[in-house]
């Protein structure tokens, strides 16, 4: 959020209200005064940028009249109550009203930025959290999919909408936790195919001596124990999608079965005669490289090339931090609302450990990491223990940089002249950052 936020202050006391104006400002706060509840409630809307800072006897009515006024129009917008009468019950009752804290005359100007300056980050992130509810529910719906601003997941999101609804098969590589499946079930969901069955079969959760009758089905009494006819996942997607995941574990015999259901759109159940017509769209996603494994010669080249017309790269999560804030309050508020939980603060503090970490499991540990927020579960990956503390803004640094430079080293074949120069940075600095942080050689070939 830009909007810069204010204090609403209601005091009729000319000289406390002065002398509040004059400690807020000096804070850097940005402050308005008025003199009765009346006035202010004028000023206050739903969504108000800021905070209220109210004295309790005010003239006309009084400011826990105010209180009550304002938790009716937004329960979340922070009031403040000073007053020098009444004493902890007049407290009880305002903070029982809706009050954020009750501040008892007289007192010093650091006590009162304090609470203001509590009272308006609480009011930031509320805000920050309603525009962001707001952003997710104005997304069209592959945006509520693929979320992110990055330009890799907007390149995604671009392909997507430009094959969805064509009839060619597609290739999907990433990391485990990209969200290859996501992907696969947006093409099919943008397709003219999505009134028709989207089918998924992990190719590697499947046994071997299983694999064929799950893809192609088969004819009663096909081999023993085959007492019926059963339709394989291949038929029963037809004029839908096939999704088929970790395609690099799929036996050699299998890739030659599909290839020819992939040429030809016929597949044929195991003890058939005949073949059976299919139109099917294939989605094979893989986490390897599979041209290298044709040249080892662990993979078929041709299906690999038959595959190979459209192919979606998912970068990992490290190689897009600046999607993470945006998709950790997409999985909260998904996460709040699958467990009935409120949604959790995130501190920077946390927000910078999220940032560091270099996210192996990627989008599907982030979303892990969310429904253990809000479950409140401690998490390894913020380092939380009842008594550790977090990191220092070095250290946090520290470890985002030596995320950077590992990942790039990573695609530059460890390579210092190439890296640095695509990290922008001297050679000789570079090579004393990965020798500080242990990265491997520093000697590299030029």
């Amino acid at each position: 959020m830009t909007t810069e936020l204010s204090v609403l202050l209601v005091e009729d006391d000319i000289h406390v209200q002065l002398g509040c104006m004059q400690a807020l400002q000096l804070a850097g706060l940005s402050v308005d005064a008025v003199d009765t509840a009346e006035a202010a409630r004028t000023q206050l809307r739903p969504g108000f940028a800021g905070v209220v800072v109210t004295d309790m006897r005010l003239p006309g009515a009084d400011g826990l009249s105010l209180v009550r006024h304002c938790h009716q129009m937004e329960a979340d917008l922070p009031i403040i109550m000073i007053t020098g009468h009444g004493g902890v019950s007049l407290a009880v009752e305002a903070m029982r009203s809706g009050a954020y804290d009750f501040i008892p005359k007289p007192f010093s100007p650091e006590v009162l930025v304090e609470v203001v300056k509590r009272a308006l980050e609480k009011r930031r992130l509320t805000l920050e959290v309603a525009s962001l509810r707001r952003a997710l529910a104005a997304r069209d719906d592959l945006s509520g999919k693929l979320v992110g601003i990055s330009p890799q997941i907007e390149r995604v999101r671009k392909l997507i909408t430009e094959v969805a609804d064509s009839p060619v098969d597609v290739l999907i590589r990433g990391e485990t936790g990209t969200g290859k499946e996501v992907v696969a079930r947006a093409l099919h969901d943008f397709s003219r195919r999505r009134s028709a069955a989207f089918v998924a079969l992990n190719c590697g959760g499947v046994p071997d001596t299983l694999l064929d009758s799950e893809l192609f089905g088969h004819e009663a009494g096909a081999f023993t124990g085959a007492q019926k006819k059963r339709i394989g996942k291949i038929e029963y997607a037809h004029q839908g999608t096939l999704f088929l995941d970790e395609l690099e574990t799929m036996p050699t015999g299998m890739q030659i079965k599909l290839l020819r259901v992939l040429q030809e759109r016929v597949v044929e159940r195991l003890g058939a005669n005949h073949g059976q017509p299919v139109d099917v769209r294939v989605v094979a996603a893989t986490k390897d490289d599979l041209l290298q494994r044709a040249k080892e010669g662990s993979f078929r080249a041709d299906l690999y090339y038959r595959l190979n017309v459209i192919t979606l790269d998912l970068p990992p999560l490290r190689e897009r931090r600046e999607d993470i804030p945006l998709l950790l309050e997409h999985f909260l508020l998904l996460a709040a609302s699958r467990f009935q939980r409120p949604q959790p603060q995130v501190s920077t503090q946390q927000l910078h450990r999220l940032m560091a970490h270099p996210w192996p499991g990627n989008v599907r540990e982030l979303r892990n990491v969310a429904e253990c927020l809000v479950l409140g579960v401690p998490q390894a990956v913020l380092g939380e223990s009842t008594t550790a503390t977090g990191p220092s803004l070095a250290e946090t640094v520290d470890g985002f940089e030596r995320s950077l430079i590992a990942e790039e080293l990573k695609r530059q074949g460890g390579n210092i002249a190439r890296t640095a120069k695509a990290l922008r940075v001297a050679k000789t600095t570079l090579a004393d950052k990965v020798r500080k942080y242990s990265l491997g050689s520093a000697d590299g070939a030029a």
